[in-house]
C-alpha cells in the first residue's frame, strides 16, 4: 500500500495548492455576492431579546410575520447564513437559509405568539438586536398581515453590492406545451370569484385503493369534485372549472399552475386519506407549510407530492424556488387567507361530515405552492377505513361534502366582500 507521504512529491503538494487557490478564486468570481456577504455567526438568545452577529458589513435587514404556525421571518440582505439552533424563551428554534445570491433568511419558530417590539443595529453595524413581546393569538393573526419593518444599519458601516455580477448562460430546450385550460362553468360575469377544483391523482395514478371495496382514490375524488362542482354552481354566486373532468394524469404543478392561469380566487385539492391502521377515520384539511404540524402531516405530505414521480422519473422537476422551506413573502397573505378558509370549511361541513380531533394541519405539499392562489388540501375521510369508504362512495356522502363546502365558500367569499 502507497502512503502518501510516499506517493505525492513536495513539487506536487505545491501544484495542488495553485490548483485550490484558482478554484477558489474562480468561485468568487462566479458569485461575488457570496464571496463579499458577512456572515451570520453566533449570537444570543435570551427570554425575549436576541442579538445576531454579522463577521462583516450587512446591508439592511427587514422582518414580518408568519402565521399557521407562528414565526418571526428576517431577511439580512448582504449576509451569508450562519448555523441553525435551537431556540429559548419564546422562540423554539432559530433556522437559517439562503433566500438569494444576496439574502440570508432566518426563521424564528415561536414557542408562543410574540412579535418585534424594537430592533436596532450597534454602531458599528456587526450586529442587530431585537426585543420580542408576548401577545395573543388575535393579535399576532392582525399583524401578520401588516407590512415588514425595515432596519439598516447606521450610514458609515453599510456594505456596499457587488459592482459587477458574472452569469453563465446554458442552452436550455423548448419548453414544454403548457396543459390546455379547463372550461370555467356558472354565470359569465368575471367579477364572479373563480374555484378551481382539482381531483387528487388520476389516470397511472390510482392514488389509495379502499382493502374493503377496492374503490379507487382517483375515482372517489372526482366523483366528489363533480358534486361540489354541481352544488356551488346552483347557488350562481361563483364561477367553477375542474383541473381534471375525467379520468387523466396531471402533475402536480399543472394542477395549481391551472389556477393561477385562470386567476383563480381559490384552489381545493380534493383527497381521500390512507392509514396501516383501518380504525383511523375523519376528514381533515391541510394548508401550507414549510414546516410540517406533525409526523402524519409530514408522511402524508411526502406521500402526496411523490405524485410526480414516474419510473424514476420526476416529471415535475421544481425548482429551489418552489420546494425552499423559506417561503417567499409573496406567499403570505395568502397562506393565511387559506387558514381562515380551512377553519370555516371545518366549521360548516362538521354538522355532516365527521372530521378527525385536530382536522386543520400543515405541510410542504406541492400542489398548494401557488404563490398567489389561496389553497388547501381537503382529505374527505380514510379510504382505508370501512366506514368513511361507503361515505365518500355513496352519492349521499357527496351531496354532504358538496353542501359544506359550497356553505363554506359562500361565508368566505361574503367576507371578502364586506372587508373592502
Amino acid at each position: 500500500m502507497f502512503s502518501n507521504k510516499h506517493w505525492t512529491s513536495p513539487r506536487g503538494w505545491r501544484h495542488k495548492s495553485v490548483m485550490s487557490l484558482l478554484i477558489v478564486l474562480i468561485a468568487m468570481m462566479m458569485n461575488p455576492a457570496a464571496a463579499l456577504a458577512g456572515q451570520i455567526g453566533a449570537g444570543e438568545i435570551g427570554d425575549s431579546q436576541i442579538t445576531l452577529r454579522f463577521d462583516d458589513l450587512v446591508s439592511s435587514a427587514s422582518t414580518f410575520l408568519l402565521a399557521g404556525p407562528d414565526r418571526i421571518a428576517l431577511d439580512i440582505a448582504g449576509a451569508q447564513p450562519g448555523r441553525s439552533r435551537s431556540g429559548a424563551g419564546m422562540v423554539r428554534a432559530v433556522r437559517q437559509g439562503q433566500k438569494d445570491t444576496d439574502t440570508a433568511r432566518i426563521v424564528l419558530d415561536l414557542a408562543q405568539p410574540a412579535v418585534v417590539s424594537r430592533a436596532r443595529f450597534a454602531a458599528d453595524g456587526r450586529s442587530l438586536t431585537f426585543q420580542l413581546r408576548p401577545v395573543s393569538a388575535d393579535e399576532f393573526a392582525r399583524a401578520s398581515r401588516g407590512p415588514r419593518t425595515e432596519m439598516a444599519p447606521p450610514a458609515g458601516f453599510r456594505a456596499k453590492p457587488p459592482e459587477k455580477r458574472y452569469s453563465v448562460s446554458v442552452a436550455i430546450g423548448k419548453a414544454k406545451p403548457a396543459v390546455a385550460l379547463p372550461r370555467i362553468e356558472g354565470p359569465n360575469n368575471s367579477r364572479l370569484p373563480l374555484v378551481v377544483l382539482d381531483a387528487g391523482h388520476g389516470g397511472h395514478d390510482p392514488g389509495a385503493i379502499s382493502p374493503h371495496s377496492g374503490k379507487r382514490e382517483k375515482d372517489i375524488t372526482l366523483a366528489l369534485a363533480r358534486a361540489i362542482r354541481d352544488d356551488l354552481l346552483t347557488s350562481g354566486r361563483v364561477r367553477v372549472a375542474l383541473t381534471r373532468g375525467d379520468d387523466r394524469y396531471l402533475v402536480l404543478e399543472e394542477r395549481f399552475g391551472i389556477a393561477r392561469r385562470l386567476k383563480a380566487d381559490l384552489f381545493i385539492s380534493i383527497h381521500a386519506d390512507a392509514a396501516e391502521n383501518q380504525t383511523a377515520s375523519g376528514a381533515s384539511i391541510y394548508t401550507l407549510s414549510e414546516v410540517a404540524s406533525d409526523r402524519e402531516a409530514a408522511r402524508l405530505a411526502a406521500r402526496e407530492n411523490k405524485a410526480n414521480v414516474i419510473n424514476g422519473v420526476d416529471l415535475g422537476a421544481h425548482s429551489g424556488d418552489v420546494s425552499s422551506i423559506l417561503l417567499d413573502l409573496t406567499q403570505r397573505e395568502t397562506m393565511n387567507v387559506a387558514s381562515d378558509f380551512a377553519r370555516l370549511l371545518q366549521r360548516e361541513a362538521g354538522e355532516a361530515v365527521k372530521f378527525r380531533t385536530h382536522a386543520h394541519r400543515f405541510a410542504s405539499f406541492v400542489v398548494l405552492k401557488a404563490p398567489d392562489t389561496p389553497s388547501i388540501l381537503f382529505e374527505t375521510g380514510f379510504i382505508s377505513n370501512k366506514d368513511d369508504a361507503e361515505f365518500l362512495a355513496s352519492p349521499a356522502g357527496q351531496k354532504k361534502v358538496a353542501r359544506g363546502v359550497r356553505d363554506a365558500v359562500q361565508i368566505h367569499f361574503a367576507r371578502q366582500i364586506a372587508a373592502r
